[in-house]
């Protein structure tokens, strides 16, 4: 009968406690392909922070997991490149972004793999829109192809990489841009 009783606790434990965590706060995330290589390898495995964009907006330079506008039940992750309102300029390879103060910022992607130099685009992103691209250009799957994230397709942002161990980071992919 105590062993009955102690599985109960536990059960009502979890139900409790790791269940509205699992949910609400944070959850795991396995990369899968080479679209965010060198950043993020196939089969790293991540903790989505689910929370701070319940708070907060996300920002230019944040790797995010989301739902893919095409099929929701596919989870992928990119980096926030153009914010609401903007405009993102590709020539050649170089990302621009026109701001909505009239400003103009390039982008400095030291850890991105370059794309063809002949790709040119601009797309201007919409109210609650995010336009994401990998750090694998060439081997990509983004908004350059699929068109602009809406805001309620993200998940979160990526928190830890706790595998591989060697590459345990808090924050991993995590880079200094202008807003």
């Amino acid at each position: 009968m105590r062993a009955l009783k102690e599985i109960v606790t536990l059960v009502v434990l979890v139900v409790l406690i790791v269940l509205p965590i699992r949910i609400f706060i944070a959850q795991p995330f396995v990369v899968d392909g080479e679209s965010m290589f060198p950043t993020f390898h196939d089969r790293d495995y991540l903790i989505v922070d689910e929370l701070t964009y319940r708070f907060s907006e996300p920002k230019r330079g944040d790797v995010i997991i989301f739902r893919y506008p095409n099929n929701p039940s596919l989870f992928y992750i990119k980096r926030i490149i153009g914010l609401p309102g903007e405009t993102v300029q590709i020539d050649h390879g170089a990302v621009v972004i026109a701001r909505t103060d009239g400003s103009s910022l390039t982008l400095d992607e030291t850890y991105v793999v370059q794309e063809d130099a002949t790709y040119t685009l601009d797309t201007v992103v919409g109210a609650d829109q995010y336009f994401v691209m990998g750090d694998n250009r060439p081997r990509s799957s983004d908004s350059r192809v699929w068109g602009v994230l809406p805001r309620k397709n993200i998940i979160g942002r990526a928190f830890v990489r706790i595998l591989p161990l060697s590459s345990a980071s808090l924050f991993p992919g995590a880079t200094i841009q202008s807003p």
